[in-house]
């Protein structure tokens, strides 16, 4: 019998603070909790679920939340130009490792194609310092969870997001729930973007997905969700709010109350 996460946050904090993976031995479905702050439940697919509020937002991070420090820092720590670097590495090694497919050791000893071998704890401190929220995104993430929105990360990432958690606490605002490293999938894979929609158990149509690349926001929308490519915060407030997102805040409320 297929299962389905059934989750009671509180409207005043609502986060989806674990990972749901489904195991390829037995189909059984694993959750990973990151806090406390929400009580879930697994029950059958004949049961109801608890009312959502619609649209659920399913966000990219790197470039997209995040600043990615791989085409910001990275180099630099290599001493190396970008070009050069991306010809050096080897060409699936990084897709691997977001995949979970092989381990950080592995991803050391893969990099790069000539097999030489590099500090890879210098590397991990050099991204750790690169994460920084993108200008204006976390007022606006503050802004749809005050509003009782639904936030996810959809995101091509390996086991490195926990350090951009440890760094900004992205879990005030949205689940990891889909991560590359944990479904073995990468967008835009159409089987990644289905498996989504099948564990959030809603019609793609009730999904809006953001990504600041524009072939992953075509693959979404070639699969029925709203896709909207992300360009800077201010941007995409209008884009969210001409789809009907509330994204008014009790500080904005009380000004316009003051002025009437």
């Amino acid at each position: 019998m297929a299962l389905l996460i059934s989750c009671r946050p509180s409207v005043s904090n609502i986060s989806f603070p674990f990972i749901v993976k489904r195991t390829s031995s037995n189909k059984s479905t694993k959750m990973v909790f990151f806090s406390n702050n929400i009580s879930c439940s697994a029950t059958s697919s004949s049961t109801m679920v608890a009312k959502r509020k619609f649209p659920i937002l399913l966000f990219d991070v790197m470039d997209t939340i995040v600043r990615d420090p791989f085409y910001h820092d990275v180099p630099a720590f290599f001493r190396m130009p970008m070009k050069e670097l991306l010809e050096c590495k080897h060409p699936t090694a990084w897709i691997e490792f977001e995949k979970g497919l092989i381990s950080e050791d592995e991803l050391s000893r893969k990099f790069f194609m000539d097999g030489r071998s590099f500090d890879i704890q210098g590397l991990k401190n050099c991204m750790r310092r690169g994460y920084s929220y993108l200008e204006g995104v976390e007022g606006l993430l503050h802004s749809l969870k005050e509003n009782g929105y639904e936030i996810h990360a959809f995101t091509n990432y390996p086991i490195w997001f926990q350090m951009i958690e440890d760094e900004l606490k992205l879990s005030n605002y949205l689940s990891w729930t889909f991560c590359s490293c944990v479904f073995g999938k990468r967008k835009p894979d159409p089987d990644f973007y289905l498996e989504v929609v099948k564990h959030l158990n809603v019609e793609a149509s009730n999904c809006i997905f953001v990504d600041d690349r524009m072939k992953n926001v075509e693959a979404a929308i070639e699969l029925g969700l709203k896709g909207l490519q992300f360009k800077n915060a201010d941007l995409l407030r209008k884009d969210l709010s001409l789809l009907g997102v509330d994204l008014s805040t009790s500080e904005s409320q009380d000004l316009t109350e003051c002025s009437s």
